[in-house]
């Protein structure tokens, strides 16, 4: 760190970070056709992205801070890793201990990016308040960055980014490198991210770019539930908003655009087929009906093992597709882990919200914000207690970032530890 300013440290900080965690995001995404490939890349990836977070946490230390934060709110934590113990218990009866053991180590080793990530932002924080990093740019710009690739994409190669469904009349952006309602999800946080740089004036041309772009990538996955969870994002920050005559300006265009979004998006232009598939949630509600009249009761206590919701590779319920996932990552821990995993995940809930009540308004405004578009994806698709996906890393992100305070009595060692590290730098 010698010979270094803290504003170029900063800067360096600051891209290690946005390049981790948009590392760690794209090592989801199925990159190649082929399998080996493409464990390569989420295996290689996703290891060095935790090395790379740990990394950084220990370049701020020797930059001069020392990690004496404090755990708050534990419970929050501590019923996550409740869930995790009693998943990894479960190996004992998964009929495929393989899978389920894949996944419990892919969400753990997030888990554990996640610890180092949220300790460096807390360590800077702490130890360099004048620092420009927030966790909302770093989550809206790596957002922003995967969805650009989308955008170029469904021009350049459209056969690859892009999946055509219903008999291929309709084409949605994702292609089999993502699932569409994923990919909007993605999108979803980064307009949650990025709203607050907007709040903040940070960049105003750069930023509205920004949000265009993951509007468009946005509308171009056809995502019923992350277009109504951005809509939520905007209404909630607008009636956060202190400039009344600009609240009022938004809601009125909110009010002209969101009917036209929601009867294409949502409605699927009314189309009667369309409607009635609505309204079943494309097939989902009789699949959950099968799932807890005929797959539950076999394996009500602990569930079938760690992300599994039968003894088979696939459920099959008496009138319903097959279904290796159940679509609604609340009833993907009722299958997987019981009714035992079912109470662990809700209370573990109920003290994540809880703690997010209790921060200061800024912080639990942008904790909503993320909130908001991967709960609402969780209750269609993989979700935060699902199969490994970024939504995971996102919920984990939030439930760790409400997990520290910093602790402000320091010793004599500690003062005299920063106070030489601090020497290095020329002010």
């Amino acid at each position: 760190m010698k010979n270094k300013s803290l504003p170029q440290f900063y800067k360096n900080i600051n891209r290690l970070l946005l390049i981790s965690v948009l590392v760690m995001i794209a090592c989801f995404f199925t990159w190649s056709e082929n399998v080996a490939i493409t464990r390569a890349i989420k295996v290689v990836g996703r290891m060095g992205m935790l090395y790379a977070s740990y990394s950084i946490y220990k370049k701020i230390i020797e930059a001069g801070a020392v990690d004496n934060l404090r755990y708050h709110n534990q419970f929050s934590l501590v019923f996550y890793l409740l869930y995790l113990l009693l998943g990894l218990a479960s190996f004992m009866w998964s009929t495929n201990v393989g899978f389920s053991a894949l996944q419990w180590f892919m969400t753990s080793q997030t888990l554990l990016f996640c610890y180092f990530f949220i300790k460096s932002l807390y360590l800077l924080d702490f130890y360099f308040p004048d620092h420009p990093i927030r966790l909302t740019n770093l989550l809206g710009t790596s957002s922003f960055l995967l969805i650009l690739i989308f955008v170029v994409g469904m021009w350049v190669a459209p056969d690859v980014f892009f999946r055509m469904t219903h008999g291929g009349e309709e084409a949605r952006l994702g292609g089999y490198l993502m699932n569409p309602n994923e990919l909007g999800m993605l999108a979803g946080v980064g307009i949650a991210g990025l709203m607050f740089d907007l709040r903040r004036k940070h960049a105003m041309g750069w930023t509205i770019f920004k949000l265009l772009i993951l509007f468009y990538g946005l509308m171009a996955t056809g995502s019923r539930s992350s277009l109504i969870g951005v809509l939520l994002i905007i209404v909630f920050h607008v009636l956060q908003s202190k400039q009344k005559k600009i609240a009022v300006s938004v809601m009125i265009l909110l009010a002209l655009v969101a009917p036209y979004a929601i009867f294409e998006v949502v409605l699927k232009g009314g189309d009667p087929e369309r409607m009635e598939e609505v309204l079943s949630m494309t097939g989902r509600l009789p699949f959950w009906s099968a799932l807890i009249q005929e797959g539950l009761p076999r394996e009500p206590l602990f569930g079938f093992g760690f992300m599994r919701i039968d003894y088979n590779e696939f459920f099959q319920g008496r009138h319903t597709y097959p279904g290796k996932m159940t679509h609604n990552t609340f009833m993907q821990v009722l299958m997987n882990l019981g009714f035992v995993g079912f109470t662990l995940v809700v209370f573990q809930i109920i003290f994540t919200v809880k703690a997010i009540m209790s921060e200061s308004k800024e912080k639990m405004l942008m904790l909503l914000c993320i909130c908001i578009p991967i709960v609402i994806n969780s209750f269609t698709e993989f979700g935060i207690f699902g199969e490994s996906n970024y939504g995971i890393l996102f919920y984990q992100l939030i439930i760790l970032y409400v997990s520290f305070k910093p602790n402000k009595f320091l010793s004599k060692r500690e003062k005299n530890f920063i106070r030489r590290k601090r020497s290095a730098f020329i002010q």
